[in-house]
């Protein structure tokens, strides 16, 4: 009974001891504790693993669009067909659709809620944009809204969603045909700065036209949240059901048009000698051959004919379709090997793009989609396509549209190389995030720009290593991590309330997965379960619950820490040394009372440069090592080998190091040690060292040679933002920390 009590009371203390160090503890966070109910709750459609449920479902949207583009006063006007499958377990009273031309329309909820204010010196440009000074009649003219049997439907519109009533309940399992007659004016990019448009070219006379979510599209139905119908405002991105489509675009028959799909019909707007080219391209794994040649493009500016030419595009199992066309295009295509499949990687360029378009887009386009297979999974589609448009990066299926112009007279720096390198990449890469992998852009950005800047950033380092690198390097990031954090938002925010966009979605998230690979988890068991979420989640609508779990459960690491650090907060790293303690053990038991001394900066002496690096010149503390006392085996019987064990650890240097983290971010510890005989070694230690205190840890470490320098963080891995207190001994104002790096 007297030993049983006594095991109570020490359960007891034990307890009272963890409550003490859990409450008590000033600062604590619960940073180490499980995610919890900050995720939803697993269910039949999404599981507790990150996978697709047993009863996963999604809805699917086919398209039949016939379109004509008026070139002499730029408009569109078209009519489709959709046919909307109920794949879901609900029944649907009325069907929500997106108009998000309407950002465009006469008061409009953007210009209405945009932050302006008055400064000296303000370009007109910029005045007039604020103030919604064109003349532009923009937005959606619709015509007509019917039944496959003609007959109208009641619809209304909010914005930039319409909402279209059902006669019947659509039943689960139910498809519903119905059709739309629509029309708008196109709008000048220059003055408006939107992701579609035009752009004039006035020299000789032609335009550019990059046009995207030109057609009212699906909202997507799905088991989140049911109708996404969060209003389209300008920087949340889109929402959008996979389908079939087909396409027939009539334009100016001397126009050059590229799009999402596979051309049908060719040798309808080709001459042969292009058909034959674009043939020849299919087997041209070398290097790209032009199928609509410079001089080609040239002669077609010259004119502007009158007479008109149908372009038939289908594309199948895509989100979205988006187009780009003028008789000023030039345009190559080269074969690429992707798994089983051979995709043309396509750029369409006016000439003004040449000589560095001809010489580099295709190649990126090629080098992306092969690099991003790697990480994801094989590019499934026929074609990927970059567009040159100005002063843009902007992705749809199978298309995007990209900025990098060269000088009037061809030279360019490689400053401007580069830049358009990186946004061919980015854009290109979005083909898989989110295209494929398929997140709501319009309240998750971090899942398709983020996730894409870190897949970019893997393409550029393995394709292009004399690139420079901007997004990605733990360093890199700095800046912002220890900027006003009354400007920042966690990751976990909508789009529209973020306030330094690119320097958050895409460079914070590309860094943290960019850690989370390098430093965190290692690249082969992080690109393996990356590649399980890319693959379980192709054609799909994941989460950031999805991804979260299927990075844990494809790695075995508990990683929620990570995401809460950086996901959900504004916290940056800063860890450093604040003290340490050398420790030699003691030859015999003499002098029980010294019981070792802190070591501080202010002990150690530096020597001359001629006679080397920073010493500890006080010297070790001896410290004394006693057999084992009997009570502490309690009832086991066999016993530790005393003497072979203080025989191993007499001749060895114990350093206790004491670390701080004042960042609140959660990260590695990793090591620089330098000796004494100019060898070094780099000792990395997992985040949850600071799982019982989030801001002050204390280890000892064993060593065989005697230390003269310690490092935290010495190759930049973890964005710590001041790294002039990771070195130990304190260095002086004029030796900061990548100063000392250099000389050591």
């Amino acid at each position: 009974m007297k030993h049983l009590l006594m095991a109570v009371l020490v359960l007891i203390s034990l307890q009272i001891s963890a409550q003490e160090t859990k409450t008590d503890q000033p600062g604590w966070q619960g940073k180490f504790e499980q995610l919890g109910q900050m995720l939803p709750t697993p269910n039949e459609y999404r599981t507790g693993s990150g996978a697709p449920g047993p009863r996963y479902w999604q809805q699917r949207a086919d398209y039949v669009i016939n379109a004509e583009l008026n070139d002499d006063n730029q408009s569109i006007t078209a009519s489709e067909t959709i046919t909307y499958f109920n794949q879901s377990p609900d029944q649907l009273k009325y069907l929500w659709l997106q108009l998000d031309q309407n950002i465009l329309a006469k008061d409009n909820n953007t210009v209405k809620t945009l932050n302006t204010s008055v400064r000296d010196s303000v370009s007109t440009k910029e005045m007039a944009g604020q103030l919604a000074l064109y003349d532009f009649d923009g937005g959606y003219k619709i015509k007509s809204v019917k039944d496959a049997m003609g007959n109208p439907l009641r619809y209304f519109i909010n914005a930039t969603m319409m909402r279209l009533d059902l006669a019947q309940p659509l039943k689960s399992g139910e498809k519903f045909t119905f059709s739309v007659e629509w029309s708008y004016n196109i709008g000048d990019r220059m003055k408006d700065s939107q992701r579609s448009g035009y752009e004039f070219f006035p020299k000789d006379g032609n335009y550019v036209y990059t046009i995207a979510h030109w057609f009212p599209r699906m909202c997507v139905y799905d088991d989140y949240i049911g109708w996404q119908n969060k209003q389209f405002l300008g920087r949340g991105e889109f929402t959008l059901a996979f389908g079939n489509y087909k396409v027939n675009i009539t334009v100016p028959s001397d126009h050059v048009i590229a799009a999402t799909g596979w051309l049908q019909n060719p040798k309808d707007v080709l001459t042969a000698a292009q058909v034959a080219r674009l043939e020849e391209a299919k087997s041209s794994f070398e290097k790209p051959t032009i199928i609509c040649t410079e001089q080609e493009a040239r002669e077609r500016e010259k004119g502007h004919a009158k007479d008109k030419k149908t372009w038939t595009f289908q594309a199948e199992n895509v989100r979205d379709f988006a187009f780009a066309t003028s008789r000023k295009f030039i345009w190559d295509a080269q074969a690429v090997k992707v798994g089983s499949r051979t995709p043309l990687a396509m750029s369409f360029y006016p000439k003004e793009g040449n000589p560095l378009w001809e010489k580099e887009s295709t190649k990126a386009v090629k080098n992306t989609i092969t690099t991003y297979s790697k990480y994801s999974i094989d590019y499934p589609y026929p074609v990927a396509i970059s567009v040159h448009a100005a002063s843009i990066g902007m992705e749809y299926p199978m298309i995007c549209f990209n900025f990098g112009r060269p000088n009037e007279d061809g030279t360019y720096s490689d400053q401007k190389k580069w830049g358009m390198i990186g946004v061919i990449i980015h854009e290109v890469g979005h083909n898989f995030y989110p295209m494929i992998i398929n997140n709501d852009e319009r309240q998750w950005t971090w899942m398709d720009e983020g996730v894409n800047t870190f897949v970019q950033y893997r393409t550029q380092v393995e394709n292009y290593p004399d690139m420079p690198q901007r997004r990605g390097p733990a360093a890199g990031i700095v800046g912002y991590m220890k900027g006003d954090k009354s400007l920042q938002r966690p990751l976990m925010t909508n789009s529209e309330q973020i306030i330094q966009f690119g320097a958050e979605q895409y460079a914070k998230t590309a860094t943290a997965l960019n850690i989370l690979r390098e430093t965190v988890m290692g690249p082969e068991l992080f690109d393996r379960a990356f590649k399980e979420y890319a693959q379980r989640w192709a054609f799909k609508h994941p989460k950031p619950a999805d991804f979260f779990r299927t990075m844990e459960d494809a790695s075995a690491v508990d990683l929620d820490w990570f995401w809460k650090g950086w996901f959900y907060t504004t916290d940056h790293c800063d860890q450093s040394i604040e003290k340490v303690k050398w420790y030699t053990v003691r030859k015999t038991a003499a002098d029980p009372e010294n019981k070792g001394k802190t070591v501080k900066s202010g002990d150690l002496a530096t020597k001359g440069k001629e006679e080397g690096p920073a010493d500890f010149s006080n010297g070790p503390q001896p410290f004394t090592i006693m057999p084992t006392d009997e009570r502490f085996y309690g009832e086991f019987k066999n016993r530790v080998d005393d003497k072979g064990i203080i025989t191993k650890l007499e001749n060895k240097n114990f350093y206790e190091i004491t670390l701080t983290n004042k960042g609140g971010l959660m990260m590695p510890v990793i090591i620089e040690w330098t000796f004494k005989d100019g060898t070094k070694e780099i000792e990395k230690i997992p985040a949850e060292i600071w799982r019982n205190n989030e801001t002050t840890v204390t280890k000892v470490f064993a060593k065989d040679k005697e230390v003269v320098n310690i490092v935290l963080d010495p190759n930049k891995e973890t964005a710590d933002i001041n790294t002039d207190d990771n070195v130990f001994p304190k260095m002086s104002s004029s030796n900061k920390f990548d100063d000392f790096k250099k000389k050591n």
